[in-house]
Parts: C-alpha cells; sequence; structure tokens
C-alpha cells in the first residue's frame, strides 16, 4: 500500500476505538512476519526499530528493508525509530526514510525533556515525519523503577512539544515476560481529561490481554508496543527449528522454519488490540 505517518494511522484508531501494534523489530525474519500478519489481518501495522536493533544493524540498512517493506505491503505500515535519544540520531532516522520518530527525553527533567523534544517534532513535522515524546518513565522488569506520569506534567509536554503521540507510565514496564498487573485506569482517565493526544503504552506484552482490548475501545490508547512476547515467541520456534535437525546447518533454512510461527503469534497480539 504505502509507507505513512504515525499520525495517520494513530487519528483513525483514536476516532474509531480501536489501538495500532508497534511491533519492536530486531531483524528481517520478524519484521517480515510482522507485515504478513498485518496482510492476513488487514489492519495498519507500525515496525519500531528500537536501540537494540539498532546497535545491530545501522540506521541506513534498516530504513531501505523497513521502507521497501512498508513500500511493498497491502496495509499502511509506519516506519518507526523506538527510543530515540538525541537529536543527531533523530535526524538521521529522518534522513534514512523513517516516516516516525520517538524521541525518548524521559530520564531528564521535564523542562529539558520538554525542550529537547519540542526542537524533535519540529524538525519531524517539517520533513513531514510524524513524533511520538514520553512524559514519565516506564522502567524495566529487574531494572529502573519507574515513574508514573503526573497528569499536570502531561497536559504541559504535549501543549508545549506539539507531539503526535504520548507515551506515559500508568504500571506498564519494559521487557516484562509475562502479563504484570493491570495498568492504572484511573491515571489513565486523569491524563485524557487534559489533553487529546493519542496514548502510547510501552511495555505492551505485559498487559493483560482484556485490558489491551477494552482500554483500545474505551480509552485514548490507540498504541501499544510489543517486544518481549514476540521475541520470546521468535526464540522458541527458532529453538525448535534447531532442535528437530541437528544436521542441518544452512542459516536460511533454519530461519525460514521461524515464518510460520512468528506470523501466527502475531496475528494473535494484532487481534488484541481490538
Amino acid at each position: 500500500m504505502a509507507l505513512v505517518t504515525l499520525s495517520e494511522v494513530l487519528q483513525p484508531a483514536l476516532r474509531e476505538g480501536r489501538a495500532v501494534a508497534g511491533l519492536v523489530t530486531l531483524g528481517w525474519e520478524d519484521m517480515r512476519a510482522f507485515v504478513a500478519a498485518a496482510e492476513a489481518e488487514s489492519v495498519p501495522l507500525i515496525l519500531q526499530a528500537g536501540p537494540g536493533c539498532r546497535a545491530h544493524t545501522p540506521l541506513p540498512v534498516l530504513g531501505k528493508m523497513l521502507t521497501w517493506l512498508a513500500e511493498q505491503s497491502s496495509v499502511p505500515v509506519v516506519v518507526h525509530l523506538d527510543h530515540g535519544y538525541s537529536f543527531d540520531e533523530c535526524r538521521e532516522a529522518i534522513d534514512c526514510g523513517f516516516s516516525s520518530v520517538m524521541f525518548d527525553g524521559s530520564r531528564k527533567p521535564l523542562t529539558q525533556n520538554i525542550d529537547e523534544t519540542a526542537a524533535i517534532a519540529e524538525l519531524a513535522h517539517a520533513a513531514g515525519v510524524s513524533c511520538e515524546g514520553e512524559i514519565g518513565f516506564v522502567g524495566y522488569a529487574d531494572g529502573e523503577q519507574s515513574a508514573g506520569t503526573d497528569p499536570d506534567e502531561a497536559a504541559l509536554f504535549a501543549s508545549q512539544t506539539a507531539v503526535d503521540a504520548m507515551a506515559i507510565s500508568v504500571g506498564n514496564v519494559h521487557l516484562q515476560q509475562d502479563a504484570g498487573g493491570r495498568l492504572d485506569e484511573q491515571r489513565i482517565q486523569a491524563i485524557e481529561a487534559v489533553t487529546t493526544v493519542p496514548l502510547v503504552i510501552h511495555g505492551g506484552s505485559g498487559v493483560p490481554v482484556d485490558q489491551r482490548a477494552s482500554l483500545a475501545a474505551s480509552s485514548h490508547i490507540c498504541k501499544y508496543n510489543i517486544g518481549t512476547e514476540l521475541r520470546m515467541a521468535f526464540g522458541a520456534a527458532l529453538r525448535e527449528s534447531v532442535n528437530a535437525d541437528p544436521e542441518r546447518f544452512d542459516r536460511v533454512a533454519l530461519l525460514s522454519a521461524t515464518h510460520e510461527p512468528m506470523v501466527a503469534a502475531t496475528r494473535k497480539v494484532l487481534r488484541s488490540l481490538g
């Protein structure tokens, strides 16, 4: 179909009471499975290159791979930089063809986060690209602790940065391998009362499936980032492929066997978002 911006998929999702999956990719095998799953479900998709992916594959290479997949797809696909940590990194992603960038200034003081996010949003918008920011801090399982999003700070952040989507911390945690505690719906409602910006949940793998769907239908949450859940599915599929034939050594054969299991796991995730 076409490469599209984040706003082009989130604004319709917001109006229609559903969410779009931001799937964290690590390489060709998972990104092509994600697109195949989205085509099978006839839903838009956000392909996300996070820090782990970028450490393995340079941005110019990722830009070519991801934009090619988007342009060949029968559904709208966003090519998104996840957790960009600097102005230069976001600018490079835009130069490499990404249609959306997320600047993560969540570890910085509020004023600095606002100022730096606003500058990157201005850069992105001038290039016809969307921008996501984060207010509050989403922590990590067995790592840094979360700092919940303050609704008043969220209102200030949204109004002064002009972001197209806002990641919030409402009980979600990165790298959660099992469904954790439920999201704080009271805090979500308080944030929604002061801003109309589409909301994003990082660490979506840890959100119970029933709550994913209910919040997609009833709240301003219209993007869930899903990484760990699908990385676990890929690992299980690859392990099965390797163990099925100890004599097999060709990497293409080994990795090709992960495709159908990954498509099936991804379709399940996509259905969970309404």
